[in-house]
């Protein structure tokens, strides 16, 4: 592959990442809201947005194995068809007032996000040694383009028909669709020697059961989890507190912004101060969006909460992610990183779930303050393992 053939490749990835995050972030900006009016009861107003994680949950490693057999492109593609499909069953769901058909069309969203998890790695395959750190770099950029793009999209096809939020899945469609036609040109080499994860390296139990495993574990599915929880229950908190949509999308772009720009520089925070105090300043940064919500029901505190929230999951997940990579051989990979992934996303359908119950049951506040138990469990075992290795690293002799 040529050079300037490899970095078309990335950037028609980087493109996907764009389109696919802005359906993602869309849901994330409306879901809730579209939910709160066809739900049963209040308790069940962030359901669509459960759904979609559940999809991503359920579908993930059927979408790997299957990709295995077919290639990169075949699943790529089919994964944007079923976002296009979950878009405009979403959307009829809403304009007949069925809100079962509107989660399974974020269901539907959600198998096309699992799908869309292995871009960054076709980024990998695509690129050579030199260009693929900044071939992942440049696909996870496209998360900039949805902080714009998903809430923009969400509040303009909010008023687009004449019910309220049709218009916002309709175009979650189209996005869909114009990723999957774009993908129809991907070109992912088979890597050499491939070879399906097989029983080699050491049992399952004895990888996980590891310190610095379990601890990159926490780590991550804590800012992950803590992340999706606000995150969710924002949009329908700021309705609560008379803001419109409008305004709701503003805070979201800030978010997400805050997610993903930092991963420009969070890989050289890492290499120059570890992964263990890069992931510390991620708890402080989540603790700082809960004691940012105690300031009042404004737009600068809900901006200032989910900037800080953004920047601290950046900072734990990241960095636990990081940690992750020490903890398995080639040999164990596949199984090292399907555990740790499932167990992320049931934390995040979990709080994706409960966020509109807590939020009836306690309101914006109490709510981000039950978070702070869990944020101070996170740092006893971020320090407690900073002291544990730096005892290790003391007592092996040196050469």
């Amino acid at each position: 592959m040529t050079a300037s053939t490899m970095r078309w490749q990335v950037l028609l990835l980087a493109g996907a990442q764009a389109l696919f995050q802005t359906a993602s972030v869309l849901v994330m900006t409306v879901g809730g809201l579209a939910g709160a009016k066809l739900a049963p009861s209040p308790q069940f107003a962030t359901l669509p947005i459960a759904a979609m994680f559940l999809g991503t949950a359920t579908v993930m490693f059927p979408a790997s194995m299957w990709m295995t057999k077919v290639g990169r492109r075949a699943g790529f593609v089919t994964g944007a068809l079923l976002g296009g499909a979950g878009g405009a069953l979403a959307a009829l769901g809403i304009a007949f007032g069925m809100f079962a058909l509107l989660c399974f069309g974020t269901y539907l969203v959600g198998a096309y996000q699992a799908f869309a998890q292995f871009y960054r790695f076709a980024a990998s395959e695509v690129a050579d040694d030199r260009f693929r750190p900044r071939a992942i770099s440049l696909v996870l950029g496209g998360g900039i383009v949805a902080a714009f793009a998903g809430p923009f999209l969400g509040r303009v096809g909010g008023h687009l028909l004449q019910t309220e939020y049709v218009g916002s899945f309709l175009l979650l469609s189209i996005a869909s669709l114009i990723a999957a036609g774009a993908l129809l040109s991907l070109r992912v080499p088979t890597p050499q020697g491939a070879s399906v994860d097989g029983g080699a390296g050491r049992p399952w139990r004895e990888i996980v059961a590891q310190p610095a495993y379990l601890v990159a574990l926490f780590g991550a599915a804590t800012g992950y989890g803590i992340m999706i929880l606000a995150m969710t229950a924002t949009p329908i908190a700021m309705t609560h507190h008379h803001h419109d949509l409008a305004t709701a999308a503003t805070v979201i772009q800030v978010h997400v912004l805050g997610m993903f720009l930092p991963s420009f520089f969070t890989g050289s925070l890492i290499a120059r101060f570890g992964a263990l105090r890069i992931m510390l300043i991620g708890v402080g940064l989540l603790t700082g969006h809960v004691m940012m919500t105690l300031t009042g029901a404004g737009f600068g505190s809900f901006a200032g909460a989910l900037l800080l929230l953004g920047v601290g999951w950046n900072f734990l997940y990241i960095g636990g992610t990081t940690l992750l990579t020490t903890t398995y051989s080639a040999a164990e990979k596949g199984r090292a990183q399907a555990t740790n992934d499932m167990t992320i996303f049931a934390v995040g359908l979990a709080c994706s779930f409960s966020a509109g119950a807590l939020l009836e049951a306690l309101g914006w506040q109490t709510l981000n303050l039950i978070l702070l138990p869990w944020l101070a469990a996170a740092t006893a075992v971020l320090l407690w393992f900073g002291q544990r290795s730096r005892r290790t690293a003391s007592a092996v002799p040196a050469e």
